[in-house]
């Protein structure tokens, strides 16, 4: 069972977007796949609760409380975990329990870049982190990679101490589908490969890890 972590110190960074899209690519592999939800907003569990008559559906399960995990089916193959929004280090390291890979979304802003600069500091004393038993990556979001700011943005990300894992381009694709309780990897237009494509580093990047 791989476990995945989605988690930002900054709201609004498409930390939701990123741990639904990747949920759904494993659902549509036929992996036995698990959301959990641990931001109040609850935005995940309402995604997954759309996606239930679908083929490739998501379990969704509340992360609110501490007994979440013992929640998850045993035949549970993939574990993603959407976590609060806006959350420190300290309580990150809580989370980071049995966690395979956490997975950091970054937006291409000066001053989201600096806000990720600290956070990133400080989960790299973590001690799982530290010890490397949690592969960490980070997701530019929401990329104009047509404008001089984003390609910018994207050389200021790539000086982080952690490695660049995918670069999402900003579309209204992913808020369309989601409402709908699907993912971009629903979908097999050659406009939505464009974006499917964005995502494959990261998705070799977690195979690798097993």
């Amino acid at each position: 069972m791989q476990k995945i972590l989605v988690a930002s110190s900054k709201g609004g960074c498409g930390k939701t977007t990123i741990a639904t899209n990747l949920a759904a690519h494993f659902a549509q592999e036929g992996r036995n796949t698990v959301l959990v939800d641990a931001d109040r907003q609850g935005s995940s569990q309402r995604w997954a609760e759309k996606r239930a008559g679908l083929p490739a559906a998501v379990l969704a399960i509340s992360g609110l409380k501490r007994d979440w995990q013992n929640k998850i089916p045993q035949d549970t193959e993939r574990v993603i975990i959407d976590g609060p929004a806006g959350i420190r280090a300290g309580e990150l390291a809580e989370l980071l329990d049995g966690v395979d890979a956490l997975l950091i979304p970054v937006l291409p802003s000066s001053i989201d870049l600096e806000a990720s600069e600290a956070f990133l500091a400080e989960i790299a004393n973590l001690a799982r982190i530290k010890r490397g038993k949690v592969a960490v990556g980070l997701v530019a979001n929401r990329l104009k990679p047509w404008t001089t700011a984003s390609q910018q943005a994207v050389d200021e990300i790539k000086r982080l101490p952690f490695p660049l894992l995918a670069q999402l381009r900003d579309t209204q694709g992913y808020v369309l589908v989601a409402g709908l309780g699907k993912s971009i990897f629903d979908y097999h237009s050659e406009l939505i490969r464009t974006h499917q494509e964005d995502w494959d580093k990261l998705l070799r990047w977690l195979k690798k890890l097993g």
